[in-house]
């Protein structure tokens, strides 16, 4: 782990009071700091606050239980949901009680009881072949088909976005049948579950595959790396369900640090992470999409066309997750 102040400038404040410029808050954040550096930097300008970030990929949760109320956190960034409910089960969070909060993130993006929301979001996609299929209109259930045998690429099932999307089949179709779709899906692998999102499309840029399930982003960070431009211009990025329920959103997220002793500037901070400035930014460096439904896309990841969202609340999610598990168990889907 380490320590990083932010350096860099853009935005505005919006719906910030005065504070003291001899304030500092603490982030634990499981996000990288290239992305939240820069919106952090505008907050100190705007505010006088400095803003300490302890980056790490995983771990955040065990760390603030060891450290008790010795816990220097003052808010805590997620990359995906499960990390946010995991920090809420841990009594690790407290509720956040702000009408800024609720004015800029919608209800189905935030916890009902205030303990954690959203910030920005991604889609599952599935990616296809440009040359072997080329765009597909498709939905999740498809992917069980066997005329897709051999031809799907995924990272480990029990990856926390994967976890997500099977848990959101459990809440529209019940576990019996979410698990006959995992079966059928796992006889369509061309592979064993391995690596990361980008990995995925890379085997169908190689031809050892021809559908790959990936993140909306990864394809905007990948169209950006000159030596994987190659593997994004290989695929059709196609939006899942879009003549029914709509494609699976997840989320990265922020809470409220249980043991926070500046919990007025820390809800500050919160809000100011919701203002159109910041989620310009985080749309604009990461690929995302904005979480803040008046907040446009980069200009690259609008370029994909709009699209049909689940309006499954992503906290309903919670309520499904061990089942996902289990389920995912039992078919052995990672062996």
């Amino acid at each position: 782990m380490r320590v990083i102040t932010s350096l860099m400038m853009v935005g505005l404040l919006c719906s910030a009071s005065v504070v003291s410029a001899a304030e500092r808050l603490t982030v634990y954040s499981y996000r990288q700091a290239f992305l939240i550096d820069p919106i952090l930097a505008d907050f100190t300008k705007q505010t006088g606050v400095e803003v300490d970030v302890v980056f790490s990929k995983k771990g955040i949760a065990e760390r603030m239980m060891r450290e008790g109320r010795l816990s220097k956190a003052d808010i805590v960034l997620t990359s995906d949901f499960y990390r946010l409910m995991e920090l809420a089960e841990k009594d690790l969070v407290i509720p956040a009680k702000s009408d800024v909060l609720k004015q800029n993130i919608p209800q189905k993006y935030r916890s009902p009881d205030d303990m954690w929301y959203a910030l920005t979001m991604r889609v599952r996609n599935v990616y296809s072949s440009k040359d072997r299929l080329g765009p597909l209109d498709i939905n999740y259930e498809d992917l069980a088909d066997p005329k897709y045998a051999g031809k799907i690429c995924t990272r480990s099932g029990k990856h926390p976005y994967n976890v997500s999307l099977v848990a959101s089949m459990i809440a529209h179709h019940g576990e019996a049948e979410a698990k006959t779709w995992l079966e059928g899906l796992k006889s369509n692998l061309a592979r064993k579950p391995q690596g990361n999102d980008r990995a995925q499309v890379k085997a169908v840029s190689e031809g050892l595959c021809d559908i790959a399930i990936g993140n909306s982003y990864y394809l905007g960070k990948m169209l950006q790396d000159p030596k994987q431009k190659p593997w994004a211009d290989a695929v059709e990025i196609n939006f899942p369900n879009q003549d029914n329920r709509g494609s699976h959103i997840n989320v990265s997220g922020m809470a409220l640090a249980k043991h926070t002793k500046n919990t007025e500037t820390a809800i500050q901070l919160m809000e100011f992470l919701s203002s159109d400035a910041a989620q310009q930014t985080y749309a604009d460096v990461n690929m995302e999409y904005p979480v803040k439904a008046d907040v446009k896309p980069s200009k690259l990841v609008a370029s994909w066309g709009q699209f049909k969202a689940d309006d499954l609340p992503i906290y309903k999610l919670a309520q499904y997750h061990g089942a996902a598990i289990k389920l995912l168990d039992e078919v052995k889907f990672d062996l």
